[in-house]
């Protein structure tokens, strides 16, 4: 089973309720899709560096990783010369979700990139388990109305994204 792994740039440190769902991870030997960024990117990559864990795969937009604390293989996710910012690396991140089994968010209850990654992961029909720090709880996510349940917790700006990242997401749907 292929675990796809994010969280916020915000973030950097895992606590142990995180790392306790990563040795389940490994206790499963499941592997783990990763992107290259800083913040929880990046501190996933140190966990599993730290207790040796190897089957990881590092996403990069381009295929030069920003961060890859392990040395692990590189997924090349090309990118159209025009796509700048957030559609950018969130490219990235929409292969992980298109590889992945199953996803596991940690999510701040702000993060844009780590909401689009939920609403991707509910489009492909994947399973999320969000841990929802404001909370420090886990929620499972498996459909639109479990993402609305969890971001009714949040600031109304997050309601707001998520209506026009779904309409972003519809979009992409149908032009395919």
């Amino acid at each position: 089973m292929k675990v796809f792994i994010a969280g916020p740039r915000a973030i950097s440190e895992l606590n142990q309720n995180v790392k306790d769902r990563l040795v389940n991870i490994i206790s499963n030997r499941f592997t783990v899709l990763v992107g290259d960024a800083s913040g929880v990117d990046k501190a996933i990559q140190k966990y599993f560096c730290e207790v040796n864990y190897e089957d990881i795969m590092v996403y990069a937009t381009g295929g030069k990783a920003r961060n890859n604390v392990g040395k692990w293989g590189v997924i090349k996710v090309d990118v159209a010369p025009n796509i700048k910012g957030f559609n950018y690396y969130a490219a990235k991140d929409l292969e992980m979700a298109k590889a992945a089994d199953y996803g596991f968010m940690i999510w701040n209850g702000k993060s844009k990139g780590t909401l689009n990654n939920i609403i991707n992961l509910v489009d492909f029909g994947k399973n999320i388990l969000v841990y929802f720090i404001p909370e420090k709880k886990f929620y499972t996510i498996k459909n639109l109305n479990d993402i609305r349940q969890l971001t009714s917790k949040c600031d109304s700006t997050i309601n707001q994204l998520v209506a026009k990242l779904l309409n972003n997401n519809i979009q992409l749907t149908i032009k395919v």
